[in-house]
C-alpha cells in the first residue's frame, strides 16, 4: 500500500504538486493520467525517492519513506526511457543488475517469454527501441517486489510483446501487488486498470474506478471522458 499525504513540490516559481493526497491499495492497478505538466512524473518520482518534495509525506505500508532508501527493495520500476551503457551486452547488463540487487528469480523465464535469446550477446547500442524496452522489462520484473511502477511500459513493443506484458501485469495483480501505470494508450487503461488517478495542474482532479469517471463526465468511454475534462480545463 502506498499513501501520499499533502505532497507539495516546486521547481523555482512553478508549483508542480499542490498538496496531493492519494492512496494506492494492494491488489489494484491504478493508471495515473493527465496532460503534460500535470505532475504525473513528479508524483511517481516522489514515490521512488528520485524527487524530494518541499513538504508532505510518502508512506509505504504505513511507514514514512522520504529520506530513506531501503524501501526501494519493495519496488520494481520500469522507466519510460532506459539509458543503458551502449557498450554492454544484454547478458552482461542482466548479470550486473543481479549482482547489484540480489533476489532475481525468474529472469530466464522472462528472457524466454520475450524471445531475447538471440540478443543476449549483442551490445545494447545495436538493439532496436522495442528490444531495449523488453530488456528494460526483464530487469524490473525479475524481482518479486510488492510494488510495480510502470512509466509508459508499452513504448515500442510489438503486438505479441504487448499481449505478453498485459498477461504479466494481470499475474502480478493476482499476487496482491500494488501496480501504478502511466500510458497514452487509453484503451489499455480501460482494459486492465481498476482505478484512474487523473492529475490536472498539480492536483488530483479525479480518483476512482473508470466507470465513475465516465459517469462523472457523461461520456461513453474513457477517451471521451478525458477529452471532456481537458476541454473544460482549457475553456
Amino acid at each position: 500500500m502506498i499513501e501520499v499525504k499533502e505532497l507539495h513540490k516546486r521547481y523555482g516559481p512553478v508549483e508542480v504538486l499542490k498538496g496531493v493526497d492519494i492512496r494506492f491499495e494492494k491488489g489494484e492497478i491504478t493508471a495515473i493520467l493527465g496532460p503534460n505538466g500535470s505532475g504525473k512524473t513528479t508524483l511517481m518520482k516522489s514515490i521512488l525517492g528520485m524527487v524530494i518534495p518541499q513538504s508532505g509525506e510518502v508512506l509505504i505500508d504505513n511507514e514514512a519513506v522520504l529520506g530513506h532508501w531501503e524501501y526501494r527493495d519493495k519496488i520494481s520500476y520500469v522507466p519510460q526511457i532506459a539509458n543503458f551503457p551502449g557498450n554492454l551486452k544484454v547478458l552482461e547488463l542482466i548479470q550486473m543488475i543481479r549482482d547489484i540487487r540480489p533476489g532475481a528469480q525468474n529472469h530466464e523465464d522472462l528472457i524466454d517469454m520475450f524471445k531475447l535469446q538471440p540478443f543476449l550477446n549483442k551490445r545494447l547500442a545495436a538493439l532496436s527501441g522495442g528490444t531495449r524496452q523488453k530488456v528494460n522489462l526483464v530487469l524490473a520484473l525479475m524481482f518479486d517486489a510488492p510494488i510495480i511502477i510502470l512509466d509508459e511500459p508499452m513504448a515500442g513493443l510489438d503486438p505479441v510483446a504487448l499481449i505478453l506484458l498485459k498477461k504479466l501485469i494481470a499475474g502480478e495483480k493476482a499476487k496482491g501487488k500494488t501496480i501504478l501505470l502511466t500510458t497514452h494508450i487509453i484503451t489499455l487503461v480501460e482494459e486492465i486498470a481498476d482505478k484512474v488517478a487523473f492529475l490536472l495542474d498539480g492536483t488530483v482532479y479525479f480518483f476512482g474506478p473508470v466507470n465513475e469517471l465516465k459517469d462523472k463526465t457523461k461520456q461513453p468511454d474513457l477517451e471521451h471522458a478525458i477529452a471532456a475534462i481537458l476541454k473544460e480545463s482549457y475553456a
